[in-house]
Order: structure tokens, then C-alpha cells, then sequence
């Protein structure tokens, strides 16, 4: 981990962190380990979140909603996707033998959750300015740069659509399978009880986000 650590340029004081930030559920279980990366992912969730929308507010003049859709389409699976394997974190990434099986080091939910992990990491290990700084190193490129997006906001296209048709719409969880750690959720959009989209992803949140894709392709928005 030494050549990522001098890559992001900080000096780690609880190497621990670290391996616990890069140790999937199914690794966990099989090494009877005290801790996997959920704990952390959690917390830099909400840290990732929140230099994001720190960044956009002193740098954009956006109003509150086109800010909420720039940082969404910058901290979604696919934006974390992507910085997770321009840093070849997915190198570091210790799933159990079942899971490198099925490509786990790979699968774009676990990929995305190891860049949270370990920003987690970093802010309890060197604090939240570090944390910030690190994190800002990795993003703000990809928000400066104009030919790069991550659209992945497909439910507030979709929901604005509805409202202007005043339309009814929800979502319905119609198959939820896979051991904890490789669940897999699959989600209908029905908009005036009729059934516009299924989609099936890691998570009910990127399942949503699948489904409303789908939608919005029939309805060619």
C-alpha cells in the first residue's frame, strides 16, 4: 500500500484502518476478522458528500437544485467506479474465495464502496482536512473537466417529467436474493400502474437509478 499512499501524498498513522478500509464482508467472514469496510464506507460516504457540496458552493454559482444534481452525478457508483479504479484501489481490495470467483475485485458496487472505505480511513486516521484535501485532489478534476460527466440522476429526470404530465409514479422492490454480501435487488418504476422500467443492481438505490434509465428511454425524454 505504500505506493498508494505516497501517490495520494499522505503519511498513514494506523496502518490498521487501512487493511480493515480494503476488507470485504465475504474476506471478513472467511478469516473471522473483527471488522469489514462497512463501517468506514459509511462514514466517508458522508465525508466524500459533504467536501463535494463544500467545493460546489464556493466555486459555483449554481442554485440548490442544479447543485444537487452536480454533486449526485459526482458521488454516484459510477463516479466512484471510476475513481476508485484510477487509483488501481481494486488492486488492494481482499475478497473472500467465493467472491474472487464471481469477479468480485471487479464488481462495480464493491470497486465504488472501497473509494468511501478509505476515505473513511483517512478521516479517522489523519482528520478531516486531510481527508478534504485528498479527496479534492481525485474529484475536482473530473468536475472542471468539461467532456467528462456521470450523469446518473435518471430518478429527478424522470420525477420532473411525471410532474409536468401530473402523472403518478413509485418505486416497487420485486426480488431482493444473494447472500449480505453480494445482495442483489431488483426494482420496477410504474408510472399510472403501468410498469416502465426494471432495474436490477447491487444496491435499491443504483436499482432505481436502472429502473428510471429504462423509463426514460421508453418515454424518450
Amino acid at each position: 500500500m505504500d505506493e498508494l499512499f505516497e501517490r495520494l501524498k499522505i503519511k498513514p498513522k494506523n496502518i490498521g484502518l487501512y487493511k480493515t478500509a480494503f476488507s470485504h464482508s465475504s474476506y471478513a467472514n472467511e478469516h473471522k476478522a473483527k471488522q469489514d469496510y462497512e463501517r468506514l464506507e459509511f462514514l466517508g460516504d458522508a465525508v466524500v458528500d459533504l467536501v463535494v457540496a463544500d467545493y460546489l458552493y464556493s466555486n459555483k454559482k449554481e442554485n440548490e437544485g442544479e447543485m444537487t444534481k452536480v454533486r449526485a452525478s459526482y458521488v454516484c457508483e459510477n463516479a466512484l467506479y471510476e475513481y476508485s479504479m484510477s487509483l488501481g484501489l481494486n488492486n488492494y481490495i481482499k475478497v473472500g474465495h467465493g467472491e474472487e470467483k464471481e469477479g468480485g475485485k471487479f464488481k462495480k458496487a464493491i470497486v465504488a464502496d472501497i473509494f468511501e472505505a478509505l476515505v473513511g480511513a483517512i478521516y479517522v486516521d489523519l482528520g478531516y482536512a486531510t481527508a478534504r484535501k485528498t479527496v479534492l485532489s481525485i474529484i475536482v478534476p473530473y468536475i472542471e473537466d468539461p467532456n467528462i460527466t456521470f450523469f446518473s440522476d435518471y430518478k429527478s429526470a424522470l420525477q420532473e417529467y411525471v410532474q409536468t404530465t401530473q402523472k403518478s409514479l413509485h418505486y416497487e422492490l420485486i426480488k431482493e436474493e444473494g447472500p449480505a454480501h453480494n445482495r442483489s435487488f431488483t426494482v420496477q418504476v410504474i408510472i399510472d400502474d403501468i410498469v416502465y422500467g426494471t432495474g436490477v443492481s447491487g444496491s435499491k438505490k443504483e436499482a432505481e437509478q436502472e429502473a428510471a434509465k429504462v423509463a426514460l428511454g421508453k418515454l424518450a425524454i
